[in-house]
C-alpha cells in the first residue's frame, strides 16, 4: 500500500467575495445582465419586491444582493479561529491519504465493486483469494439485490438493507436508487425515514455524518476537519427539533440529512464525496428519548437562547472557513422560531437554503401553476386557504403571493389578500395581530374571527386548500365536501409527512369529492379506483426541487440564494408536466424522469444566478441544460488501473 501526505488546504488570502464580485460585475449594489444592461434604481427596487420583505426587518434591511460588510471569506462572518495566524500551540490534523488495495479496497464503499472486479483488477490490487472466482456485472448485482429487497415485508427492513448497501458499495447503492427511484424513494426517504429516525439509536451501526454537540463548542473547526472528504459542496444540517411531523427526535434526526443527501446524489447528480450530513446536538425535550437506554445523543434538555445561537454561529463560521464561500448549507427540520431566525441571519452572508420554507414553497407553487391547466384561470383568479401557519405554510404562501404579484404587476400586499391561513387558534385575522409571531403577521387580514377550518372553508370559499399542519386527518369529510360544494374541481394538497400525518388520504379526497378533486400529497399514495375510473394522486415531494436546485447553485458557483431562483425552479418543474400526465389528473411529472427534471431545474436556477450577478463560475456555459447533465454523478463502475 502506497501512502503519501497532502498538506491541509488553505484558502487564498486577499481574495474576498467583494473583490471577486466587484471585479466581475462592477459595484456590489448594481445588477448587470448578460447583455450588460444597466438596471435603474427604480427597476431594481421593483424587481426585488419579494419574499425578502418578511426577512429584511430581521436582517436590518440587508438583501442577499447586497455584499454584507460582515461577510468575509476567511472565517465566515468573523474570523473566530485565527487559523491564518496559527501558532505552535494550535492543534492541527495530520491527514494521510492512501491508495486502497487488497482487503482495504473491499472495505472501502467508494471503490468497492464486490464480485464485479475483473480478473485483471483482482491481480493488480491483491484481491485474488479474497473473492469467489466468479465475475459478474453491475446489472446482475442490481437484479440480485432488488430481488432481495423486495422479499422484505417491513419497510424499515428495506431501509436498513439499503443503508447497509450504501456503507459497503456506494456506486451500487446509487445505481439501485436511480434505476428504481419510484420504488425506493419511499424507502430511503419519507415515509420510512421517519420510523428510522424514531429508532435510530437501536439501528445505529456506523457514523454516516458529523455529530456536533455542545461538547464540541470552541473546536468545531477541528471537528469539521475530522471528516475525511475535503471538497464539500453541500451540507445538510439539522438540530432534530422538528423531524417531519414527528416532533423532537434530538440527535436521532441524523437520518434526515443522510436521506436528503442520498437524494442530492441520486436525483440531482451531486457527487457523494461532496456531500456532508451534520446533526447539531443541543439536547432534546423528548422525555421518552431521554429515558431510552439506547438513545445516542446528549441526555439533557435543549439549549436555547444565547447558548444555542452561539453554537450555530460557530458552526456557520467554521463551515465557511473550512470549505469556502460557495458551500451550500441546507437547514433541515429546525423548529419554526429557529428556522426563520437562521435563514434571516445568514441569508446575506452565506449560501443557505431552508428546504422546509423555500423548497416546499417552490414545489407547491409548481404544482399550483401546473394545476391551473385543469382548474382554469390564473393565480390571481383563485383564493387560497392554508391549514398550518408554520415555516412551510407561510413560506408557500409568500412564494405564491410573489408569483401572483409578478404576473399581475400588483403590490405584493394586494396579492397576499388572496391567501388565508388557519393555525391552531383559528383563522389568522387582524384582531389577533398583536399576539402573532412575526412570520404570521403579513397574513392577518380584516375579517371576523373563525375558530376552525370547516367554518373558514364555508366562509372564505377557497378554490385551493393546502395542508401543512403536521396533524393527520384534519381534512375531514365535511371539509372536503364543503370544498366540492364551492368548486367544480377543488385543488386539495395534503402536504404533511409522514403518511400517518397527512391531512387526508388520496382515497378519502377522491371519494368525498365524488372524483372531482385534483389531489396531491407530501407522502406517496397508491392509485385509487372510484366508480370505474383510476385516479393517480400526485406527490408534492420536495425531492422534485432541492436536488436540481442545489445542482444549479453548485455548477454556477453561486454565492447567495435569491427568491427569484426559487421561482425559476418552480417554473422549470411546472413545464415538465405533459398532456399525458394531465390526462391522469397529475400535476407533477413522474419520478422516473427525475434526472432530466433536475437538469432543467438546475439550468433555470443557474441562469437566474447569472442574471442576478450571483454566479462566479465564468464563462457562463452556452447550454446550461447540457452542462448540468455533464456535471451529474454517474453510479456506473469505473475501471481501475
Amino acid at each position: 500500500m502506497t501512502s503519501f501526505n497532502i498538506p491541509p488546504i488553505t484558502q487564498r488570502q486577499g481574495f474576498s467575495i467583494k473583490s471577486r464580485i466587484c471585479g466581475f460585475f462592477g459595484t456590489s449594489k448594481r445588477k448587470i445582465s448578460q447583455s450588460h444592461r444597466v438596471v435603474t434604481a427604480e427597476q431594481e427596487q421593483e424587481e426585488q419586491e419579494d419574499m425578502e420583505s418578511i426577512l429584511k426587518p430581521l436582517r436590518d434591511g440587508e438583501s442577499v444582493l447586497d455584499l454584507s460588510p460582515r461577510s468575509t471569506v476567511s472565517g465566515g462572518v468573523e474570523d473566530v479561529y485565527g487559523e491564518d495566524r496559527a501558532t505552535e500551540d494550535q492543534l492541527v490534523t495530520p491527514w494521510t491519504f492512501s491508495v486502497a488495495s487488497g482487503y482495504s479496497l473491499l472495505r472501502d464503499p467508494q471503490y468497492n465493486k464486490g464480485l464485479a472486479f475483473t480478473e485483471k483488477e483482482r491481480d493488480a490490487h491483491y484481491l485474488c483469494g479474497l473473492l469467489p472466482p466468479t465475475v459478474i456485472t453491475q446489472q446482475l448485482q442490481e437484479k440480485k439485490l432488488m430481488k432481495s429487497i423486495r422479499e422484505y415485508q417491513v419497510p424499515l427492513q428495506k431501509y436498513m438493507a439499503m443503508m447497509d448497501l450504501q456503507e459497503r458499495n456506494e456506486r451500487l447503492f446509487y445505481k439501485l436508487l436511480i434505476d428504481n427511484v419510484e420504488e425506493l424513494l419511499p424507502v430511503v426517504y419519507t415515509p420510512t425515514v421517519g420510523e428510522a429516525c424514531q429508532k435510530y439509536g437501536s439501528i445505529f451501526r456506523r457514523p454516516q455524518g458529523l455529530y456536533i454537540s455542545l461538547k464540541e463548542k470552541g473546536k468545531i473547526l477541528e471537528v469539521l476537519k475530522n471528516w475525511p472528504e475535503r471538497s464539500i459542496q453541500v451540507i445538510v444540517v439539522t438540530d432534530g427539533e422538528r423531524i417531519l411531523g414527528l416532533g423532537d427526535l434530538g440527535c436521532q434526526g441524523m437520518g434526515i440529512p443522510v436521506g436528503k443527501l442520498a437524494l442530492y446524489t441520486a436525483l440531482g447528480g451531486v457527487r457523494p464525496s461532496a456531500c456532508l450530513p451534520v446533526t447539531i446536538d443541543v439536547g432534546t425535550n423528548n422525555e421518552k428519548l431521554l429515558n431510552d437506554e439506547f438513545y445516542i445523543g446528549l441526555r439533557q434538555k435543549r439549549a436555547t437562547g444565547k447558548e444555542y445561537y452561539d453554537l450555530l454561529h460557530e458552526f456557520m463560521c467554521a463551515v465557511k472557513q473550512n470549505y469556502g464561500e460557495k458551500v451550500l448549507v441546507q437547514f433541515e427540520d429546525f423548529a419554526n422560531h429557529n428556522a426563520f431566525e437562521l435563514l434571516a441571519k445568514y441569508g446575506t452572508t452565506h449560501l443557505v437554503f431552508n428546504d422546509d420554507i423555500q423548497g416546499t414553497a417552490s414545489v407547491v407553487l409548481a404544482g399550483v401553476v401546473a394545476a391551473l391547466k385543469l382548474i382554469g384561470g390564473i393565480l390571481a383568479d383563485h383564493t387560497f386557504l392554508f391549514l398550518g401557519a408554520g415555516e412551510a405554510g407561510t413560506g408557500i404562501a409568500e412564494l405564491i403571493a410573489l408569483e401572483m404579484s409578478k404576473q399581475t404587476k400588483a403590490p405584493i400586499e394586494e396579492s397576499r389578500k388572496k391567501i388565508w391561513l388557519v393555525d391552531s387558534k383559528g383563522l389568522i385575522v387582524s384582531s389577533r395581530k398583536n399576539s402573532l409571531q412575526h412570520f404570521k403577521k403579513p397574513w392577518a387580514h380584516d375579517h371576523e374571527p373563525l375558530n376552525n377550518l370547516l367554518d373558514a372553508v364555508k366562509v372564505i370559499k377557497p378554490t385551493v386548500l393546502i395542508g401543512s399542519s403536521g396533524v393527520g386527518r384534519t381534512f375531514t369529510k365535511e371539509v372536503v365536501q364543503a370544498m366540492t360544494a364551492n368548486n367544480e374541481k377543488p385543488l386539495i394538497m395534503a402536504l404533511s409527512n409522514p403518511t400517518s400525518q397527512s391531512e387526508c388520504t388520496a382515497e378519502e379526497a377522491y371519494q368525498w369529492s365524488e372524483g372531482r378533486a385534483i389531489f396531491a400529497s407530501g407522502s406517496p399514495f397508491d392509485p385509487v379506483e372510484y366508480k370505474g375510473k383510476v385516479y393517480v394522486p400526485g406527490q408534492a415531494n420536495n425531492a422534485y426541487i432541492f436536488p436540481g436546485f442545489g445542482l444549479g447553485l453548485v455548477i454556477s458557483g453561486t454565492i447567495r440564494v435569491h427568491d427569484d431562483m426559487l421561482l425559476a425552479a418552480s417554473e422549470a418543474l411546472a413545464k415538465q408536466v405533459t398532456d399525458e400526465n394531465y390526462n391522469k389528473g397529475l400535476i407533477y411529472p413522474p419520478f422516473t424522469d427525475i434526472r432530466k427534471i433536475s437538469a432543467n431545474i438546475a439550468a433555470n436556477v443557474a441562469a437566474k444566478a447569472y442574471e442576478l450577478g450571483l454566479a462566479t463560475r465564468l464563462p457562463r456555459p452556452a447550454d446550461l441544460v447540457k452542462y448540468a447533465e455533464s456535471c451529474m454523478y454517474s453510479p456506473v463502475y469505473r475501471n481501475y488501473r
